[in-house]
């Protein structure tokens, strides 16, 4: 069993900042969040990983990178959760349409379904659990918080539960045999 897994969400975007969901659109880290990736490495100081893992968009990858970790694993498993018809729009304009949108309780046209991104999620929770020592896991908001709901034994839609914002950490763990989170959004 991993002693723990670090969670590390992208630095910010132009539509981070903006609120548009993104997921496979493949935008690049503004300056600011170029900044806030390389105050990572800072806090990842002393870690030893057994793995490093990023998505494979730029945003994730430059945020590995600049965190101290360049050659970090690429893994489809962490795309971001797919937004379908609903890339690049804001939830208030999606709930212009379909009053009450959220990714965790509503489909997305064409994008991805809770169940995908549940067994993407599970695969890598199996991972950290043979790992033989810590894993940092770099991607994206929502398949982050999925994640972590997974870790847990939750659904993948409960990720509904943890906020997560661009550039912060956080630890997944265990309280003897029972899984944790032993830190968030920090």
């Amino acid at each position: 069993m991993a002693e723990s897994a670090f969670l590390a969400r992208h630095g910010a975007t132009e539509w981070s900042v903006a609120g548009r969901h993104t997921s496979r659109t493949d935008l690049p880290l503004l300056p600011e969040g170029e900044e806030v990736a390389r105050g990572l490495a800072a806090r990842l100081a002393g870690v030893a990983f057994a793995e490093v893992l990023t998505s494979p968009l730029q945003r994730a990858r430059r945020t590995a990178e600049l965190a101290g970790y360049p050659d970090a694993e690429v893994s489809d498993d962490l795309r971001e959760w797919g937004y379908g018809d609903y890339e690049g729009r804001t939830t208030a304009e999606i709930r212009e349409q379909v009053p009450g949108w959220t990714v965790w309780t509503h489909p997305s046209p064409g994008g991805e379904s809770a169940a995908a991104v549940t067994a993407r999620c599970d695969r890598v929770v199996a991972r950290i659990r043979v790992a033989t020592g810590p894993v940092l896991v770099v991607a994206h908001g929502h398949v982050l918080r999925a994640l972590a709901a997974r870790w847990l034994g939750l659904p993948a839609t409960d990720g509904r539960l943890f906020r997560l914002d661009t550039a912060t950490l956080c630890e997944l763990g265990h309280e003897r045999e029972t899984p944790v989170l032993l830190r968030w959004n920090s």
